[in-house]
């Protein structure tokens, strides 16, 4: 395997050590730092630092699992200073769209967890290498990239709008996707952005 590059590292290690933290320290510091909705315990660094915090030792994994599996190849490919700043679009746009779900639904719930950064970045994998064949976990069929992109973009909306999974912050994942979706077409000068000199 080659080494992992440095900022897909970086991610891995403050996202595992701020668990451990959270752990530590008790509840006020996820209540700190969750993402809470507008007019609950909301202030503004919320929407960066929720993409640290997890619910739960599987919650971590899990996300931690996605960010090695698809961030590392990307960050290779695009270098570090793109691979931050896909990242960070991809976590603000999926804090943006819980904000307004949360508005639209009446919610006062907290969101936590990189997921939305992770489904980003599995866009990305999928929109750079539609034709790799992976094998995911769940379900363990080999597919294709865009294949597997489409079915959990999908599963996602289904999921989102019937209220499946309750607890389970669906439309900041398709915010994340859509965050990362704009930024590559920003990236390749494509509408609804000017063309790039």
């Amino acid at each position: 395997m080659p080494p992992m590059p440095p900022v897909t590292q970086a991610l891995l290690l403050v996202n595992v050590a701020i668990f451990c933290l959270d752990m530590f320290l008790g509840p006020w510091f996820g209540r700190l730092f969750a993402l809470w909705p507008l007019g609950g315990n909301f202030m503004p660094w919320q929407v960066v630092t929720y993409a640290f915090l997890h619910g739960s030792f599987g919650h971590l994994f899990f996300n931690m699992l996605g960010l090695w599996m698809f961030g590392a190849e990307l960050e290779r490919i695009w270098g570090p200073r793109r691979f931050i700043q896909f990242y960070a679009a991809s976590v603000l746009a999926a804090a943006g769209m819980q904000l307004l779900v949360n508005v639209l639904l009446g919610s006062m719930v907290p969101t936590v967890g990189a997921s939305g950064g992770l489904f980003g970045l599995l866009l990305a994998f999928g929109m750079t290498f539609p034709n790799r064949t992976i094998m995911p976990l769940f379900p363990p069929i080999p597919m294709k990239a865009r294949t597997f992109v489409m079915i959990f973009g999908g599963l996602e909306l289904v999921f989102g709008v019937t209220g499946t999974q309750s607890g389970v912050a669906h439309f900041a994942h398709l915010g994340g996707m859509l965050g990362g979706y704009l930024m590559i077409r920003y990236w390749r000068g494509q509408p609804p952005f000017g063309r790039r000199r």
